[in-house]
This record gives structure tokens, C-alpha cells and sequence, in this order.
């Protein structure tokens, strides 16, 4: 893979848009086969950074997306870098207007652990590591795209400096705001959330204890997701009005408040990194292919980030479609055709929309200021932390089972 050749091939098989985290997984899962694949991205993947801070966007990794890591030969780059040595074994989830609190313990189930907290930029960096091994992928950064026409036999791309790629097939793998879900004309059904997403970073006076930390509040959850050294990745959902307020807070004003809504589980907040706030949306694409084209990740579908699955849920798209792709090209049948890619829509709607409206149910159930509502909720956490078989099954599928 080169990023600094002048030109690509211009009659590949696959396009791949978009080389963030699910596009340049989909593309790691491809790149063994003899398909020729252009891999085009808006900006280039961040390659170096400073030793001290860690990335604004972390993701809970589950033992499901861990294992397709390891299966690409991708994990090993992930642990070169900067992998916390101590998985997060346990989670503890807990009510603001209430009694209610559940704590998950890995060893309950024999696991080792629940997952890891990884930075997004060391996902990506190990991907495009492990891309660059292979001549048949090639990446196009950055990019910017003009023009999409999506034929009977074959997609045309046309970039704007002219540049025009064609393709038995096309991948959306651009984000949720994705310019080629919008070229093509696929709609969504979905809403913009009451609440934006504050991210920070953040040193603690207690260690974290290797847990991922959840206190639920009217206005939205904050989590507390354990990073290397004792340091923690905040995740603060809240209204639009209070993130832009937390955000103007001068750094030692923050971290009291930050405190204060976090109970002071972990003591004071000692240090304190940069502040991002992003809005929030729910939605899932009225389909998830057509003929020459395919979506996957959040240009498929978005869902709120209470309970980190959004990147597990984008890997797990890229793995199903590229296994698809690979049994279509094995047995010489067109892949961009739509008898191909209705399979990947079949396999991936029904886990994935189980997944979407089980977090939007979350979402409003803990946003609920109902006096019942209230007593419900607490009511069920509380009772999920003394049933066994429940509370086991919940562990599961924060595995990825």
C-alpha cells in the first residue's frame, strides 16, 4: 500500500470510502484475496503523535472485535503501541436519582476480562500497519470526491482533480454524514438526539481499578473508561446547552464538576486533557445496499454511545460483508451485484437494529424523570445485579457473544 503514488488503478475491483476504523478493517479482510482495492479517504491516517495525552475518541474494543483483530494479524500492531495492559475486567453502572447499581466481574464468568478501552488513533494506525503489507490495496489520501455514477455493470468515481476510478463495486464506510450514502439516494430513518457528547481525558487521585465506570443522570450518562497509567477517557453525555457550558469551563472548574457528577468515585480529577463536543443522532439507512453499492458502519447506522458499541457493530459489518465478497469472488460471481449483497443487508439488519433500539430504549428509560419510570429502572438494575442468569447474559453480549 502507498499513499504517495501519483495515481491508482483506475479499473479495480472494490472502492473502498473511507479508511477509518470499519473501512480499513473491511479493507484488512479483503487485502489476502487477489482483489484489486482502492481505499480513498478525506484526510490521511494520523501516524504520530505526542507521548503524553491520549486521543478525544476511545472505543470499548469487545472480546468479538478483538478476536477479528487478532484473526487479521491486526492485534499485534494495537499492542506495539499504546494498549492498556490491564483490560478493564469489571463495569460498574449506577442510577443518579436512585438506589439502583449493577457491578459486571469478568471472573463471574471466567473471563479474563470484558474488553479493552482503545484509542482510536492507535486502532487506525495499526490497520494502516497492517495494510501496508499488502500491493493490492491502495490508499488515496486525501481525497476529494466530485461525482458517483453507478451503473449497470460498473461505479464510476470521479474525484476532484479528475481522477476517475472505476469499480464492479463501491463501500461506504465515510461516517455518518456519508457522501456517498447521499450521492446514491438511500434514506434514513432516525432522529438528532437531546443530548451532545462532551470527551476528555482525564488523571485521577484514585486508580480506576481496571473498570469502566457509569453513573446514569437525568440529563444523560457519564462514563469513566480506564486508559493506561491510571488515566481515564471521559464520555459525558448531556444536553446541547450544559456540554457547550462544561466546555467554556476553565480546566480547573471542569474538573470540580466533573467530580461532583461523578460522585467523587475516584477522588479529585488531578489533571485534565482537551474538550470536544460532538451532537448525538439515532439512525439506520432504509437499506444497506443496492446494486454496486454496499454501507457499512455508521454510514449504515448511528446509535447513542452509552454503551460503546458502535465501532464492534461497524467491525462486525466489515467482517460479514467481506466474507460475502470473498465466497462471491472465490466462485467467480459479480460482486457488486444485488443477489451478492443482499446477503451481507440480510446477515447484519436483524443484529444490528436488536442492537440500535436496545440502546435508544436505554437512552430514554434512564432520561425518564417519571417518579414510576424512576422507581423501574432502579428496580431493575438492582435486580439484574442479584440474578445470575441475567446478569451473566448482559456480561455475554457486552463480550460480543
Amino acid at each position: 500500500m502507498n499513499a504517495n503514488k501519483a495515481k491508482i488503478d483506475h479499473n479495480v475491483d472494490v472502492i473502498i470510502v473511507g479508511a477509518g476504523m470499519v473501512g480499513a478493517t473491511l479493507a484488512c479482510a479483503l487485502a489476502p484475496s487477489t482483489l484489486r482495492i482502492a481505499l480513498l479517504d478525506a484526510r490521511c491516517p494520523q501516524q504520530h503523535w505526542a507521548d503524553d495525552g491520549y486521543d478525544l475518541r476511545v472505543s470499548a474494543i469487545t472480546r468479538a472485535s478483538q478476536s477479528l483483530l487478532q484473526e487479521l494479524q491486526i492485534w499485534p500492531y494495537i499492542e506495539a503501541q499504546r494498549l492498556n495492559p490491564n483490560p478493564y475486567r469489571e463495569m460498574h453502572v449506577w442510577d443518579a436519582s436512585g438506589d439502583g447499581e449493577v457491578h459486571f466481574d469478568s471472573a463471574e464468568l471466567g473471563e479474563p476480562d470484558l474488553g479493552h478501552i482503545i484509542e482510536n488513533r492507535v486502532i487506525v494506525k495499526a490497520l494502516h500497519q497492517r495494510l501496508s503489507k499488502f500491493d493490492n490495496v491502495h490508499l488515496r489520501c486525501p481525497v476529494e470526491m466530485k461525482k458517483l455514477d453507478i451503473g449497470e455493470d460498473r461505479v464510476n468515481l470521479t474525484l476532484a482533480d479528475e481522477t476517475q476510478i472505476q469499480a464492479k463495486l463501491i463501500i461506504a464506510a465515510d461516517g455518518g454524514r456519508s457522501w456517498i450514502r447521499q450521492q446514491a439516494g438511500i434514506g434514513l430513518h432516525g432522529w438528532d438526539y437531546d443530548q451532545s457528547a462532551l470527551v476528555t481525558w482525564v488523571k485521577t487521585e484514585a486508580y480506576h481499578q481496571d473498570t469502566a465506570w457509569q453513573r446514569f443522570q437525568p440529563d444523560g450518562p457519564l462514563a469513566f473508561l480506564p486508559l493506561s497509567e491510571g488515566y481515564s477517557s471521559i464520555v459525558w453525555s448531556t444536553s446541547h446547552e450544559h456540554a457547550q457550558a462544561l466546555l467554556a469551563l476553565d480546566e480547573a472548574a471542569f474538573a470540580e464538576e466533573l467530580a461532583a457528577s461523578f460522585e467523587r468515585r475516584l477522588g479529585k480529577i488531578e489533571k485534565v486533557g482537551p474538550r470536544a463536543v460532538f451532537p448525538l443522532r439515532y439512525f439506520e439507512t432504509l437499506h444497506y445496499v443496492q446494486a454496486r453499492l454496499a454501507l457499512v458502519g455508521d454510514a449504515a447506522h448511528m446509535m447513542h454511545p452509552l454503551a460503546g458499541q458502535g465501532v464492534n457493530l461497524g467491525m462486525a459489518d466489515a467482517a460479514s460483508l467481506a466474507e460475502v465478497l470473498l465466497e462471491a469472488h472465490g466462485k467467480h460471481r459479480d460482486l457488486g451485484s444485488y443477489k451478492v449483497l443482499r446477503r451481507y443487508e440480510r446477515w447484519r439488519r436483524a443484529d444490528n437494529r436488536a442492537m440500535l433500539c436496545s440502546m435508544d430504549a436505554l437512552k430514554l428509560l434512564f432520561s425518564s424523570r417519571s417518579d414510576s419510570i424512576r422507581w423501574l429502572r432502579n428496580t431493575g438494575l438492582n435486580m439484574t445485579d442479584h440474578i445470575m442468569p441475567l446478569k451473566h447474559a448482559f456480561m455475554q453480549r457486552a463480550l460480543g457473544s
